[in-house]
């Protein structure tokens, strides 16, 4: 069959030419129901709706951003772990170490005792007097921080009494010296002729710093 257009512009769509969607109208439709309630339910669940995807949208993201920052916490976890067991063990080689030099300490304290001992005595020591012994008394509790406290008797003569009083007063002024107490001094005849005999007891510690010198053992020769 042949169909002839007669009004010019216009065409006649042929059945099943296309396929066109349209939307519903929803003015038509709210306007056909005529119960509120029903109207508002409708609008509460369209909120609801559009309010539980929103959410549901930001909670993902915001899930999505805690597991970056998760991800990068445990690396930094990770990193930190690795510097405490490496500041760890750093701490057991310091205390090791600072053990050892403590033993060592206390040896050489020990060491060098005596040689002190007699280095001071006999600088304190005044002319016109000598010494007859150098003996140690008895050690009294030790000290956990440095070597057992050592004390010690001097005995010796002198033909003047002043110089066994500069000696007592020379021998409390050494840094290496304390507790130095006059034990007994008396009148005695050596060799027809009158001495005094005296008996001092004194406390060796460590002197300080400022008092320690240190030398080489050995010397280049010229």
């Amino acid at each position: 069959m042949i169909e002839i257009n007669l009004l010019p512009g216009k065409k006649k769509a042929a059945p099943g030419a296309g396929f066109k969607l349209r939307l519903p109208d929803f003015g038509r439709l709210i306007a056909s129901v005529t119960n509120p309630w029903l109207l508002a339910a409708s609008a509460a669940w369209v909120l609801l709706l559009v309010g539980g995807g929103a959410l549901f949208v930001t909670s993902r993201a915001r899930l999505a951003v805690l597991n970056s920052r998760l991800q990068a916490v445990q690396v930094e976890k990770q990193r930190f772990d690795a510097v405490i067991a490496q500041k760890r063990q750093s701490e057991k080689m310091r205390d090791s170490l600072l053990a050892e030099i403590t033993v060592i300490r206390r040896i050489d304290a020990d060491r060098y005792v005596w040689p002190h001992i007699l280095d001071q005595v006999t600088k304190a020591l005044p002319p016109y007097s000598w010494l007859n012994s150098i003996t140690s008394m008895p050690a009294s509790t030790a000290d956990s921080n440095g070597p057992p406290p050592v004390r010690f008797t001097v005995t010796g003569s002198t033909v003047d009494i002043q110089a066994y009083t500069t000696f007592l007063r020379q021998l409390a002024a050494s840094p290496w010296f304390t507790d130095v107490m006059p034990a007994s001094s008396q009148t005695v005849v050596e060799q027809d002729r009158p001495v005094t005999a005296f008996t001092v007891t004194a406390r060796y510690r460590i002197a300080d710093s400022v008092y320690i010198h240190t030398v080489p053992l050995t010397q280049a020769l010229r």
